[in-house]
């Protein structure tokens, strides 16, 4: 959050750095939103300006002379406008003015927003220097008078919002704390409900989500407190974007409904118009996109001013485009054209160039007889954004301008151009310190030099992508509304990309070391972009450190080809490939599946069973069976995580004849074993038909079973409600926890959840649910049991939702179902499973318990089909 220079005839302003949580559409660019002394205003999407014509210039950076009094509020216009450079030209008068009249209090405050311009620059000795003089002049006021405190409050905040700017996260928090402390004696409720507002980003980017959560919280309750106004329908705006930047999306919601209500009640279109344009996003976000048109639509109609307009109709674009119907985008392009041409030049306007000339290169993309879409009319828009920036002396938004442009000339295959201003691009982001834009124009100039044939210098460039990709690992969940940062688009490729430049025929020890790392980072960033935060602590293990007798597989799909990586203990890596097409790999697997179901034919079944063995375990299968191998462990990748990997055939026998499988997202999650306990579970469950989910009569039986085989607690229908169930998770200490209850596993977390009686426990509430046991304030689980979920239907990507909820729940292991499964096979399976995992004093692994109690129905001919065992996945810790 920083601290922004007052409108004049306004009290002292205050910038608040927000972001809203992400999903794998968005972007990635983080954008300040204004906090006001109170005053919220929450930036969506930024305004585009039409090119000036030519002999137009921006207006000089420093007017006549003029006073200290006058150059201040000159800096503000300019800053508001997003005139950065000019704001600092002035405002380093003004202290240079105010110096020599000695009045300190104004020369600390012109200084306080001279860091703020030098922040917005990327100029951050210039900021650090600008921001401790500042300081050094209040702290050194021998009695500070009210204004004097109220501007040592805001010179704290901005000094907070430096230190987060250079990841000094737990610094910036301390200074906000003190920031709050010194508004308090102010008398300043605003300015402290800001300084909160930051401390909660900051309790969220060190991974301290509930503090976070519950500190907002807080602060909701005291702007509810408050009388309807304005100031509360800002406030409240910024709060509901703060909770969105959780994952919070019902609360975010709630509180900005809220907002929209007390906007309309003041008649204030501007507030109501930014309103709409939120709960538009957080719809969108929803994947709900029909309700994100409307709230955009209603958004332009509202806005009273072009900029207001402009912003709707650009997110109305970008839907549009991303739904792939450019005929409903075209008509909006002359009317953002018309309400732009009214603004003047400013880094909102680059930006949003920007935006522009992307959302035109997808439709151009998709149908290349676009009028207003062809390349020339792209690669004005983006010269005039570079011209823009470059008067502006903006940096930032230069090398993200040049990086577009660079783009347009990579795609109409103007090979040395696109270098040149990738090159120059990638320059200027460095020089700033800006990993986000240095990620996207590295991976760009990667692209390029790859064409070339220069995998050498390729391959420095993917890595210079990937290593600020995993700097900025707890933004890349971010949304900003700058710039079109599509995870999916974005993301992904540069790690798949890179990972297939390493894997060369020729690869070393070292590249096949980097291109594991790089295929557990991928893994690493769908969850957190499933999750909409940076929640999972990572910490490297070695797989001989875990388990001697067990071996890791790392497939990977590729555009050209399907890579895998094998891992056996106290050796070297391997690595092995198919070359085919991504498309055609993905159609076998799909077929695969599908196969799985009873009634397809179990020849052509056990025939694309092979083929995927073939794929991924017969090159390998000699040196398994030299190193003596017991346990396969996987970290798959796309649709092969949606495939039981025990079904796989080698011609003989299934996998899981042969050995214990585990799945894991990668060995940097892998959860440390506890010694084993005696064995005490907690089992709950519903056999009645809830929220219009079907029955599950033989629960009943499967609870007494496992109560006849170890001690147990059972919560069976009406017990087993949300709040008895959480009781019982935080008061006492079970090793497992079984959940014989319907269940969906999603690629959308708000269609991954449990059913209790009386409500759902959805996934981003399991970390809440779970968080005395995380804490080690009550014993971590050892085993979660999910016995009667499954993946929702026609979603490739629901695997990931029982990946998150595993890792969520913080349980060393998590025993679920692929897909819905008879439920008198799954009562009979999970009984061997306890009745295994309890013979010989509980030595044997989990992994091998469940293969044990698979085979059990393997060899039952009532259930020897693979549809009735093998959806029965161990996540987690095998041991």
């Amino acid at each position: 959050m920083k601290n922004r220079p007052p409108k004049s005839n306004r009290k002292p302003h205050h910038l608040v750095r927000m972001v809203r949580g992400a999903i794998a559409k968005r972007n990635l660019w983080l954008l300040p939103c204004l906090f006001a002394c109170g005053l919220f205003l929450v930036t969506v999407v930024p305004g585009i300006a039409q090119p000036p014509s030519q002999g137009i210039e921006l207006p000089s950076v420093v007017q006549q002379v003029s006073t200290p009094e006058q150059l201040l509020p000159q800096g503000r216009q300019n800053y508001e406008a997003g005139k950065f450079a000019e704001a600092a030209n002035l405002w380093e008068q003004a202290a240079q003015g105010y110096a020599e009249q000695g009045a300190i209090l104004n020369q600390a405050q012109a200084l306080n927003y001279l860091s703020s311009a030098y922040q917005e620059l990327g100029q951050w000795e210039q900021a650090e220097k600008a921001i401790a003089t500042s300081l050094n002049l209040l702290q050194n006021s021998a009695q500070l008078e009210s204004r004097g405190v109220a501007l040592l409050a805001q010179a704290l905040n901005t000094q907070g919002n430096l230190q987060l700017a250079k990841g000094q996260t737990e610094a910036a928090l301390e200074t906000w704390k003190q920031a709050e402390a010194t508004y308090d004696r102010a008398g300043n409720q605003t300015g402290k409900l800001g300084t909160r507002i930051n401390q909660a980003q900051a309790l969220q980017s060190l991974g301290q989500y509930r503090r976070a959560k519950r500190l907002l919280e807080q602060l909701a309750q005291e702007l509810q407190d408050q009388p309807n106004s304005l100031l509360k329908a800002e406030g409240l705006r910024s709060l509901g974007v703060a909770l969105q930047t959780i994952g919070d999306l019902v609360q975010s919601k709630a509180i900005l409904e809220e907002s929209w209500a007390i906007s309309q009640e003041f008649n204030s279109s501007t507030d109501t118009s930014a309103t709409l344009l939120s709960i538009g996003n957080i719809a969108r976000d929803l994947q709900q996109y029909d309700v994100a048109l409307a709230y955009y639509q209603e958004a332009a109609q509202e806005a009273r001013e072009p900029l207001g307009q402009a912003q709707a109709q650009l997110n109305q674009l970008s839907l549009w485009v991303d739904a792939q119907q450019p005929q409903e985008a075209l008509p909006l392009v002359p009317e953002i054209e018309s309400n732009l041409s009214n603004l003047s030049p400013s880094r909102a306007s680059v930006y949003a160039r920007v935006n522009l000339a992307e959302s035109l290169m997808k439709m151009r993309n998709e149908q290349r007889d676009l009028t207003s879409a062809n390349s020339q009319n792209i690669a004005r828009i983006l010269a005039t954004a570079v011209q823009q920036a470059k008067q502006l002396q903006d940096p930032r938004a230069e090398a993200y301008a040049l990086t577009q442009l660079g783009k347009l000339y990579e795609q109409t295959q103007q090979w040395q151009n696109a270098k040149g201003l990738t090159e120059e691009a990638l320059k200027i982001a460095q020089r700033i310190d800006a990993a986000d834009i240095t990620a996207r124009s590295a991976w760009q100039l990667g692209r390029l030099l790859k064409h070339q044939g220069n995998i050498t210098e390729a391959t420095a460039a993917y890595r210079n992508a990937f290593e600020n990709l995993q700097s900025l690992r707890s933004d890349l969940v971010a949304i900003n509304s700058e710039v079109q940062f599509s995870f999916k688009e974005s993301v992904e490729p540069i790690y798949r990309e890179f990972v297939g430049l390493l894997l060369q025929p020729n690869a070393n020890q070292a590249d096949l070391k980097q291109a594991r790392q790089a295929i557990e980072a991928l893994q690493l960033a769908e969850l957190d972009n499933f999750f909409g935060d940076a929640c999972l602590g990572i910490k490297p293990v070695q797989i001989d450190e875990i388990d001697a007798k067990a071996a890791v597989i790392y497939p990977i799909i590729l555009s050209d080809r399907l890579e895998v990586i094998a891992s056996l203990p106290n050796q070297p890596l391997r690595h092995y490939a198919t070359p085919l097409p991504s498309h055609k790999i993905e159609a076998t697997l799909e077929e695969l599946y599908s196969s799985l179901y009873p009634g397809y034919s179990n020849t052509d079944r056990l025939q694309l069973s092979q083929q995927v063995y073939d794929w991924l375990i017969r090159p390998a299968e000699a040196d398994l069976d030299s190193s003596g191998i017991k346990t396969l462990v996987f970290v798959l990748d796309g649709f092969l995580r949606n495939l039981p990997m025990g079904a796989l055939y080698d011609g003989k026998q299934y996998l899981v004849e042969k050995y214990d499988i585990a799945l894991s997202p990668g060995l940097q999650l892998f959860p440390q074993g506890l010694e084993r306990q005696q064995l005490k579970v907690l089992a709950v469950g519903l056999t009645e038909a809830r929220q219009g989910f079907s029955p599950l009569p033989s629960v009943e039986g499967e609870m007494a079973k496992i109560s006849s085989q170890v001690s147990s607690e059972v919560l069976l229908n009406q017990e087993f409600t949300r709040t008895r169930f959480q009781s019982e998770i935080e008061d006492k200490s079970f090793p497992v926890v079984h959940l014989a209850t319907h269940g969906q596993f999603s690629s959308n977390p708000a269609e991954t959840f449990l059913l209790t009686w009386d409500d759902r426990i959805d996934v981003k509430d399991f970390d809440i649910l779970f968080q005395k046991r995380k804490l080690g304030l009550v014993n971590p689980i050892e085993l979660l049991v999910l016995s009667a979920c499954q993946t929702a239907a026609g979603d490739n990507r629901a695997t990931l939702g029982l990946a998150g909820l595993a890792l969520r729940s913080g349980a060393h292991s998590t025993l679920a179902s692929l897909w819905s499964v008879n439920d008198e096979s799954t009562a009979k399976l999970m009984s061997e499973f306890y009745r295994q995992l309890t013979q010989d004093n509980g030595s044997i692994t989990k992994a091998e318990a469940l293969r044990q109690a698979q085979l059990s129905l393997l060899k039952d001919p009532s259930y020897k089909h693979p549809y009735f065992w093998a959806s029965f996945v161990l996540i987690g810790n095998w041991l």
